[in-house]
């Protein structure tokens, strides 16, 4: 698989019936590796080690309803309160990041209300926050690491 813009993680990997299978952490399952699944997998890793992100806050490719319609998320993160910190929208490293995968975000943030977003082809990381009452992106420079909320 191609090299991306994160560190370099250790994953495991499978051989089986003439396909690759990588082993995600979250779903505790061996999925299919195509280059979207390659991105997921690297940014899955990212939240983990370099932002704390505990394993048991992240959530991977869910149904969810936006506007009557079943859409499916690739990452989300919680707090720890149940309310949702972060959505991630995962593009395989050949796709360009364009306005319509941050218009698909913030269509599902509708629903959500996330704090925060992030956009990535694992080459090209985008992190915002939305302000939904002016209906415009507030890009960070990078997404804020895991604090655990005292209660």
């Amino acid at each position: 698989m191609k090299n991306l813009n994160f560190p370099s993680y250790n994953f495991r990997i499978k051989n089986s019936e003439n396909n690759t299978y990588i082993f995600d952490v979250i779903r505790k399952k061996f999925v299919v590796l195509q280059p979207e699944e390659w991105v997921r997998q690297n940014c899955i890793q990212f939240l983990i080690n370099e932002k704390n992100f505990p394993v048991n806050l992240i959530n991977v490719e869910k149904v969810v309803k936006i506007n009557g319609l079943n859409k499916r998320y690739d990452i989300i993160v919680y707090n720890s309160d149940g309310s949702i910190f972060l959505i991630v929208e995962c593009k395989a490293p050949k796709v360009k990041i364009s306005q319509s995968a941050f218009d698909q975000i913030a269509r599902y943030n509708l629903t959500l209300k996330a704090s925060y977003l992030m956009v990535t082809n694992g080459l090209n990381h985008y992190f915002c926050t939305i302000d939904h009452n002016l209906g415009i992106y507030n890009f960070l420079k990078e997404l804020p690491s895991y604090v655990k909320k005292k209660i």
